[in-house]
């Protein structure tokens, strides 16, 4: 029985003999994923310990920890959990508000240019004149 590399796989379960694209995937209750997760947590097992003991992958055991952490399994969060969840939503939007920023800048640096090619000045009196339409003779 081979488990890996290429070629065909004989299903230790059935018996049916399936293509290495063809193996099921597995599906865990939430009850044992919390079982597991509290297990780890309380160091009663070694995370190898428990990934050998239950066949699954080490990844697979510390992603079910930190959904266990931000309180995905029927449980409440942690404190520290959910501290990093609005760390991580105020990053995002000081990521939106800066390109914000930058789009803003490069648009007005993009119209002095214009301005300036043009020939026309900008200063505080011609703006304010212009704006109230003082230099159109209305």
């Amino acid at each position: 029985m081979r488990f890996g590399g290429f070629g065909r796989v004989e299903c230790p379960i059935i018996g049916a003999r399936k293509g290495p694209a063809m193996r099921n995937q597995r599906s865990f209750s939430l009850e044992f994923k919390r079982q597991v997760v509290q297990e780890l947590l309380s160091g009663e097992s070694r995370p190898a310990q428990l990934c050998r003991r239950h066949n699954i992958g080490s990844s697979l055991l510390y992603h079910w920890k930190r959904q266990y952490s931000r309180g995905k399994f029927e449980n409440e969060p942690t404190e520290e959990a959910a501290l990093k969840d609005r760390v991580e939503k105020l990053e995002r939007l000081v990521g939106k508000l800066t390109l914000e920023n930058e789009f803003l800048k490069r648009g007005l640096w993009s119209s002095l240019n214009q301005v300036s090619r043009n020939g026309k000045s900008l200063r505080a009196g011609d703006a304010s004149s212009r704006a109230s339409g003082k230099d159109a003779g209305l």
